[in-house]
């Protein structure tokens, strides 16, 4: 099974976020640059675990920016995190940076 939680916030720019990110959890972020999401940042750990850092605002096709997750409006930054159920969960961690909410959790 996999976790997948989701987290947002309005104090970090998505770089800020990664590089946060990357010094707390000692992992290195993989800058992208795509049409449909926009720029956007990658890191795998070594239990698999994923952790992209997104701007909610990507690229429309009308030219118009349209919101990566539409159920959180509010939310200029993004935080996923897709983890085998055997992984440490990051949760302690993640909710330990002022300024990120837990948004939510689901399990596949």
């Amino acid at each position: 099974m996999t976790a997948f939680d989701t987290y947002g916030t309005n104090a970090y720019t998505a770089q800020e976020l990664s590089d946060l990110l990357a010094g707390r959890l000692t992992v290195a972020f993989t800058e992208h640059d795509s049409d449909y999401l926009g720029i956007y940042f990658l890191a795998t750990l070594a239990d698999t675990t994923r952790i992209h850092v997104q701007p909610n605002a990507i690229p429309g096709d009308d030219g118009e920016d349209d919101l990566y997750e539409d159920e959180y409006p509010e939310m200029s930054v993004v935080l996923l995190v897709a983890s085998p159920d055997s992984a440490v969960p990051l949760n302690a961690e993640l909710s330990a940076i002022e300024g990120l909410a837990w948004l939510r959790s689901l399990r596949d």
